[in-house]
């Protein structure tokens, strides 16, 4: 078995190496994330052929290599609404290539609770970047958030009333295939009518199951965790103001090793204590951060109108005044990676696992989140100037798609 192992090894190194006569080679030098030792990483054909560990004193630019961000929450970027009715698959390469600025090689567009037409319809709109191999690189699939969820308010966020829903796996096919079997993690409020068997069914299907914007018990997270969820949306957010001090949703996920939260660290969803706690609770090994950036993320700070609704646009959030929530976040998810730095005290090494790691293998990536012979070149060089990210360049299948200007 090592014999066959190991030949299929070599065949796939000779293919590589077959390949870089026909293919430009590309080689990056500086300090690996995870001990800050200096390394040249050479990639062929958009994957990762070697990985050479060079002597400390080695003349190399002093800029950390890291695998690339992975954001499984961005709901639109740069005035880019994902649930834009008139949203085009351009709309959706501008995304896309802003990302790339900020470090993300791969993330998920997520549609949040919606009319049913416009979900089908831009569910459609974000499939055809399927046929892009440009796009395709960093979208390997969509986050339905919602309309699953809570009606209750302050639970449901800023998620529109009118258009929750109970769970209904026929509709949910209809999206499905509308997406060309592409939405590849849903969230879900456990405790609705329907919820348990509507879990049971999508875990049974591979679409990974996330609890958020709920109020279930402890009973019933159990439940829909023995169903098959394996994740919590945005943990500590999509929930009441006032919540019961014992009985609240927040407790029992933490509780549950089974789930893996997400989190928004950008210093305002989530406060310093609160990241902390699930930081010592979870451990670096079973977070996921994410960004949850919306539309009015990168725009000048002030009001604006969505709708018949009005939200406020500060520098660091976006907030919903009439119902005193949050609507979404402001920052990229390479500011939560320094944040959580801050916050915990915790090292590059598991900061950037959290970003790019964990959510990989939460939603079967197995191909990307490390570096590694033989993985895709998805990676990140970049500087840290007091605890902040600052993205030198970005490598999207062994393609330089962002440089910064000096």
């Amino acid at each position: 078995m090592r014999l066959k192992i190991a030949s299929c090894a070599m065949i796939f190194f000779y293919s590589l190496l077959a390949s870089a006569e026909k293919n430009d080679t590309i080689t990056i030098e500086g300090l690996l994330y995870s001990d800050g030792q200096p390394v040249s990483i050479q990639i062929i054909n958009g994957k990762i052929f070697g990985i050479r560990h060079l002597p400390d004193d080695a003349d190399i630019p002093r800029v950390y290599i890291a695998p690339g961000l992975i954001d499984l929450q961005v709901n639109g970027y740069m005035g880019i609404d994902f649930c834009d009715p008139a949203l085009t698959a351009e709309d959706v390469r501008k995304v896309v290539k802003a990302l790339w600025k900020e470090g993300v090689t791969t993330f998920f567009p997520t549609l949040t609770t919606n009319a049913d037409d416009l979900l089908k319809r831009n569910f459609g709109v974000l499939a055809e970047t399927l046929n892009d191999p440009e796009m395709t690189g960093s979208i390997p699939g969509f986050h339905l958030e919602g309309p699953y969820i809570s009606p209750v308010q302050g639970y449901r966020g800023d998620h529109p009333e009118k258009h929750i829903r109970k769970p209904d796996r026929q509709e949910f096919e209809k999206y499905q295939q509308a997406a060309r079997g592409a939405i590849k993690l849903i969230t879900v409020a456990p405790e609705i009518e329907g919820a348990i068997p509507f879990i049971a069914q999508c875990a049974k299907a591979g679409v990974v199951v996330a609890l958020g914007h709920h109020n279930a018990s402890a009973e019933i997270v159990k439940e829909a965790v023995d169903a098959g969820a394996s994740m919590s949306t945005h943990l500590g957010n999509g929930c009441a103001n006032e919540i019961n001090r014992h009985h609240n949703p927040i407790w029992p996920q933490l509780a549950d090793d089974r789930l893996m939260p997400s989190i928004i660290v950008d210093g305002y969803h989530l406060t310093w204590e609160e990241v902390q706690t699930f930081y010592k609770v979870k451990g670096p090994d079973r977070i996921i951060l994410v960004s949850d950036v919306v539309d009015l993320a990168g725009l000048p700070p002030g009001e604006y109108k969505k709708g018949d609704v009005t939200l406020l646009l500060t520098p660091e959030v976006v907030k919903y005044p009439a119902e005193n929530v949050l609507s979404g976040a402001a920052s990229p998810i390479r500011l939560c990676v320094g944040n959580i730095m801050k916050f915990t005290g915790c090292n590059l090494n598991d900061a950037i696992r959290m970003a790019s790691t964990n959510p990989a293998k939460a939603v079967g990536l197995d191909n990307v989140g490390e570096i590694g012979l033989g993985k895709k070149a998805d990676l990140i060089v970049f500087t840290i100037d007091r605890e902040h990210l600052q993205i030198q360049k970005t490598i999207v299948c062994g393609k330089i798609v962002y440089s910064r200007r000096q």
